[in-house]
């Protein structure tokens, strides 16, 4: 640093710190100025290279996670097709032909996804547009006229 060489300060009579007189090495204000936003920029620079080197890590994990997400939505519908064939195999040890028993699953499903559509169909009927944010939106308006 350039204040390293820089003589003692002195107290004179009255108990004031002397200054030391100026040198051609000190560096000006304009310098000082230049080399802190020089430091800030490059300090800006290392913290988005930072949160791009650690979203790329976290996307690369959150997409091998949907990947896998995938897969394992895959595996539990064929899970669900060979309960489905075990459950009627299961009816046709009760004497029924097996053609029926694929209709009885056939309809036990169509019932669970009549039951999930009614009751999604409900659901959004129950949704409702923000009545208070609407008015106080149009009492805003309003006033913004007004003035």
């Amino acid at each position: 640093m350039a204040t390293a060489h820089r003589a003692k300060h002195t107290t004179g009579t009255k108990g004031k710190a002397a200054v030391p007189p100026v040198t051609d090495d000190d560096p000006t204000i304009g310098l000082l100025v230049a080399d802190a936003s020089r430091d800030v920029s490059n300090l800006i620079q290392n913290e988005i290279a930072l949160a791009k080197s650690e979203l790329k890590l976290s996307i690369k994990a959150g997409g091998t996670g949907a990947g896998l997400f995938v897969g394992a939505a895959l595996f539990g519908l064929l899970g669900i097709i060979m309960l489905s064939v075990a459950f009627a195999y299961l009816l046709h040890l009760t004497g029924l032909d097996l053609a029926f028993c694929y209709l009885i699953v056939f309809a036990v499903y169509l019932a669970v996804a009549g039951m999930f559509a009614f009751l999604g169909i409900k659901k959004v009927k129950q949704v409702r547009a923000p009545e208070r944010a609407i008015h106080q939106a149009q009492e805003t308006k309003q006033l913004l006229k007004r003035n």
